[in-house]
């Protein structure tokens, strides 16, 4: 059975990575938004921005990078609508092949393309300025936390992609989580910001992930902010794992 469903997912992911790589729009779309942020925020706003960081491109860029993965999984979203709009699921259900590979096809798929996504920012950052003294075993540190935070929002945007009734409906839920990151550290401290908002800011998952980012590229001592941030992403994972799991199951019943 593991052998069977290892085999179907990966049939599924090169399926689906076939469809981005007729449309490599997707991934430079993706790419454009964040990028777009970085540039104005470093070139605009950066010199009025006091961060405390010689460089602002080096504050910034953690909380592009997030930003970066969510826009990437609102195209998770839409690849699934279509897929359950143009009745593929039922074709697959009338084949041989593990059921939940179907969605961990879709799921994968998102966690490649949002890597390549994010190796382009990062690109666009080391243009721009940005410099780390970070070493092999802190570049890896950084790839597992935004993984796991792929996955997790993956996971999330499952949801919405089999629910939606809509182009739109589908489409707009990741507003909110590409926007999250404006309430956090990621763009100035939360030092300065009024009391509600701070406290908001200080104890929402975006502002622990990126100080723990943030650290690991300045090679700095990694806090509790580490165990915060993958509890966060752990939490939303298994959470958004399973109602993504138990409405596939009654979508496809």
């Amino acid at each position: 059975m593991n052998t069977r469903f290892f085999a179907d997912t990966l049939v599924l992911v090169n399926r689906s990575l076939r469809h981005i790589l007729r449309s490599p729009d997707t991934i430079i779309t993706t790419a454009i938004t964040p990028i777009a942020m970085m540039l104005l925020f470093v070139y605009v706003f950066g010199g009025a921005l006091d961060t405390g960081s010689d460089s602002y491109v080096n504050y910034l860029l953690p909380g592009i990078l997030l930003i970066t993965v969510a826009s990437g999984i609102s195209y998770t979203a839409y690849r699934l609508f279509m897929d359950m709009k143009g009745g593929i699921f039922e074709r697959f259900q009338s084949m041989p092949i593990a059921r939940s590979s179907v969605l961990w096809g879709h799921v994968l798929t998102s966690v490649v393309a949002n890597l390549i996504s994010l190796a382009i920012v990062v690109l666009v950052a080391l243009a721009m300025g940005f410099r780390t003294g970070a070493g092999v075993l802190s570049w890896v540190a950084v790839g597992g936390i935004l993984v796991l935070f792929t996955l997790a929002l993956t996971w999330l945007a499952v949801i919405p992609g089999l629910t939606a009734k809509s182009v739109d409906g589908v489409s707009g839920f990741s507003y909110p989580l590409i926007f999250l990151p404006f309430i956090s550290s990621a763009f100035v401290p939360t030092e300065g910001m009024p009391g509600p908002v701070r406290a908001f800011a200080e104890n929402q998952p975006v502002t622990s992930i990126v100080n723990t980012i943030r650290d690991l590229f300045a090679e700095q001592t990694i806090g509790n902010d580490l165990w915060i941030a993958l509890g966060w992403c752990v939490g939303i994972l298994v959470v958004a794992f399973a109602l993504a799991m138990s409405t596939y199951r009654r979508k496809i019943s």
